[in-house]
């Protein structure tokens, strides 16, 4: 084990993004950080900004669950850990909290292993990742910045697909109330009809197509507006999040591509970066608006110089 101090900044992330259920995620810019370096003995762990006093500070914590996971692919483990997390990222939200911290444990421990690159490359860290999430689109984006197409291969591989968005902002309007994961897929049906599964299809493809359109030019927010429609979860879970919905309709009624971020009940809105302030300022009660840059860079490794530092 090394004995230098390593730092994980990891990035918020937006999974579906409309009609791509479980496969489509985008980073984007709003970090939480790790610091972790290894001790003699015990588990001490700091946690600072969005779930202070919520989360566990004890071995069920999840950024070290991830990290103990990692160094059983080693077959090793150290005595003892320091971990000190800040986060931004508000929880339970749909916004990649736990997908940040399952990615965070898993780059932490593999640059706390020596040679932990070459046992582990970035393959490996998705799949481990993806399993300990249960599913790949957030931990794909989370680790790859950008714009992200994950699929699971043979039935047990996760794999995914980096893309560059051309110019494009967002505006997630984050609701004070948050919604479980859990419960809010325990509202979509065994089943959907043929029509709103085809439909889907065509609106995903098209999402590609209007988000990694050309690097560096403006994205078309018309054709954003109709890539982003959606038949397959977010009419379902409006029980969970109606205000959420209602927002969403809202906004895709004035012709502003309007999602559900992730499970919700978050709302993400594409628009151009001009617009993003105002378009902010106009959050319902009930809403905090923050205006994000897409996440070009995904999870950034930095280690320290030694001892701890």
């Amino acid at each position: 084990m090394s004995d230098r101090r390593v730092r994980v900044r990891v990035p918020a992330t937006s999974a579906n993004l409309g009609p791509g259920f479980d496969a489509f995620g985008l980073a984007l810019g709003l970090y939480d950080e790790a610091s972790v370096s290894v001790a003699d003995s015990g588990i001490q762990v700091e946690v600072t900004g969005e779930g202070a006093g919520e989360v566990s500070t004890g071995d069920d914590n999840l950024v070290v669950q991830a990290m103990n996971a990692t160094f059983d692919q080693f077959g090793e483990r150290p005595d003892g850990l320091r971990l000190h997390c800040t986060n931004t990222i508000p929880h339970g939200r749909g916004l990649g909290s736990s997908a940040g911290a399952i990615v965070a444990g898993v780059l932490a421990a593999r640059a706390l292993v020596e040679n932990g690159e070459d046992r582990l490359d970035d393959d490996g860290c998705l799949m481990l990742a993806a399993s300990l999430e249960g599913h790949p689109d957030n931990v794909a984006a989370c680790l790859l910045g950008g714009l992200t197409v994950a699929w699971i291969d043979g039935g047990a591989h996760s794999r995914a697909y980096r893309l560059d968005p051309g110019e494009v902002s967002a505006v997630v309007f984050v609701p004070n109330a948050p919604v479980s994961t859990q419960a809010a897929r325990g509202l979509l049906p065994a089943t959907v009809p043929h029509a709103d599964a085809a439909a889907n299809a065509g609106r995903a493809g098209l999402l590609v197509a209007a988000l990694a359109g050309r690097p560096h030019e403006p994205v078309n927010l018309d054709l954003l507006l109709a890539a982003t429609e959606d038949r397959l979860h977010q009419p379902y879970r409006a029980p969970a999040m109606p205000e959420s919905l209602a927002l969403v309709r809202e906004l895709r009624d004035r012709r502003v591509p309007a999602v559900i971020s992730g499970a919700g009940p978050t709302v993400l809105a594409f628009c151009q970066e001009l617009d993003s302030a105002k378009l902010a300022a106009e959050a319902p009660a009930g809403f905090v608006a923050r205006c994000l840059d897409v996440d070009g860079e995904g999870a950034v490794v930095q280690r320290g110089t030694g001892n701890g530092e």
